[in-house]
């Protein structure tokens, strides 16, 4: 689990403060972020992109958005924000283990991505 900065997190070697906690994810604030609001929704179990999840992670990839969902009411951003899966290197992901970016507090252009 502790291979990636985000598994270290989970297991408690590097402190973080969550925004959010349940049994299967953790949200917490991004270190780099492209709004005012950048929150990482972050599963517990370690799935290094999302090209890499399988039939079984179908209810806790469900659970991730609700998750989202939740998140986003508790920061009061519930009306306007963006949801983002990076699937690889390519694609930006720079942590290989699966995370929701929720982005929120400012204006997106219609095609505009977040970054």
């Amino acid at each position: 689990m502790s291979e990636t900065i985000f598994g270290k997190i989970i297991a408690g070697e590097i402190p973080s403060e969550f925004i959010y906690e349940d049994e299967h994810c953790i949200a917490i604030n991004d270190i780099a972020p492209q709004a005012p609001v950048h929150v990482l929704v972050i599963p517990k179990k370690g799935i290094p992109r999302l090209i890499d999840a399988e039939g079984a992670d179908q209810a806790l990839l469900g659970h991730l958005l609700l998750a989202a969902g939740k998140v986003a009411e508790q920061l009061g951003v519930q009306d306007a924000f963006r949801l983002l899966i990076n699937n690889g290197e390519g694609a930006g992901q720079t942590v290989f283990h699966l995370h929701l970016h929720i982005i929120a507090g400012r204006e997106f252009a219609e095609g505009q991505m977040a970054g």
